[in-house]
């Protein structure tokens, strides 16, 4: 389990001992493959040492004052933490895949929010995804049909208007919030409890390529070569969450991993979402506990959007409007905002001229539509457009005449 709080508090005030050297980045590594030494006492040994480099000078009274146990202090002071850390480097590299020290641009800006935030993660796939908007998919591992429904639909749905889909890819909900991220043609990053070379389940050993091959990403705060531990996946449990803006909980037992998730996510000021359950069914449980205590009732994935924070909404939607006219290369990026309702027809040169003009965060009044379109469109061919926008899903009505997009 990780650290308690240390001396210096809760979170981290920015980066530590920044520095860009590949020598800081070594000894980052090295803190992570000492024994004994979790985040909390390598961001404190970083700390008191000024950068992280000095790590390979210090003479071994030094490291011992640092607050290192004794054999963490060894291996740091006889170079063997400098050789692990170099080994693993060169045992990444040919796993095609590279570690990400708390100091790197690279590093998710979410979980330096978070208390004891891993020192170093392990990255296979696009690494551009950690610092994009994401929403946590999880459950229990033996979900119902209503459960897998569930799963892949809202995570297909969210992917497709841009937020990256991450979970945890065990078996049940997990594996299918990234399939359904797949399908929507959306990203999806997966964050193990193992190293990122073991795969597990072994089952899901191609959903892992498939993730990888697609422009997603898996990402593990664990070295290579770790194999599935009991404890490890709490641990990872509150790495997931810090990169997300959300948690999203589909179906989960009263003694389910997925509660840690959960709390987690409320712990670091994230938003808990929950699909509501049968309450015969046992793996109602959590989410219908999780919505009386506050979380937010999910059936659709409107219901996510219109609580994301608006700054995140108008990322996503700048972005959707970049790849719909081919401003934007985004790895993992969804279908084209001109097509995102399933089914629906191609959108007509009126209809897109409307829909260009609407937000999803800020209703446009009919009247003020209407004075935006008068050199292009009369008021005949705007009435149509917006009565088949409605009727495609694309758009919606508020009162007053007031009219906002649904993605």
């Amino acid at each position: 389990m990780t650290e308690g709080m240390g001396e210096e508090g809760q979170g981290v005030e920015g980066r530590v001992g920044r520095s860009d050297t590949e020598e800081a980045r070594l000894a980052w590594l090295a803190l992570a493959l000492a024994p004994g030494m979790g985040p909390t006492r390598s961001t404190r040994a970083v700390r008191r040492l000024g950068s992280a480099e000095r790590l390979f000078s210090a003479s071994l009274t030094e490291l011992e004052g640092l607050g290192m146990p004794a054999e963490a202090a060894q291996f740091c002071f006889d170079g063997r933490a400098r050789a692990a850390a170099m080994e693993e480097s060169e045992r990444a590299a040919l796993q095609q895949a590279r570690w990400v020290t708390l100091d790197d641009e690279e590093y998710p800006a979410g979980l330096l929010e978070i208390y004891d935030p891993p020192t170093v993660l392990w990255v296979r796939g696009e690494v551009k995804l950690l610092n994009q908007p994401g929403i946590a998919v999880v459950g229990t591992r033996q979900p119902s049909p209503y459960g897998v429904g569930m799963a892949e639909m809202l995570s297909r749905d969210l992917a497709r208007r841009g937020l990256v889909v991450l979970s945890g890819m065990a078996r049940g909900v997990d594996t299918c919030a990234h399939k359904g991220a797949l399908e929507g043609g959306g990203a999806t990053v997966a964050v193990w409890g193992t190293g990122i070379d073991v795969i597990y389940p072994k089952e899901n050993k191609r959903l892992a390529e498939e993730i990888v091959a697609r422009g997603g990403a898996i990402v593990s705060e664990f070295p290579l070569g770790t194999f599935p531990a009991p404890q490890n996946f709490p641990i990872r449990n509150r790495t997931l969450s810090g990169m997300s803006v959300g948690v999203l909980v589909v179906e989960a037992g009263e003694y389910s991993g997925t509660r840690i998730t959960a709390r987690c996510a409320l712990d670091q000021g994230r938003d808990v979402y929950a699909v509501p359950g049968n309450v015969t069914s046992k793996n109602a449980w959590g989410p219908n506990t999780l919505i009386k205590q506050g979380a937010k009732l999910t059936a659709t994935w409107e219901d996510v959007w219109e609580d994301l924070p608006s700054q995140v909404r108008l990322q996503l939607e700048d972005r959707l409007h970049a790849r719909a006219g081919g401003g934007e290369s985004n790895p993992g990026a969804g279908a084209s905002l001109f097509n995102e309702t399933p089914g629906a027809a191609p959108m007509s040169e009126h209809e897109r001229a409307v829909f260009e003009q609407l937000r999803q965060d800020e209703p446009l009044q009919l009247d003020e539509l209407m004075e935006r379109l008068e050199t292009k469109l009369v008021s005949g061919e705007v009435f149509t457009a917006l009565f088949e926008l409605e009727l495609s899903g694309r758009i919606r009505q508020l009162p007053g005449k007031n009219y906002v997009r649904c993605f």
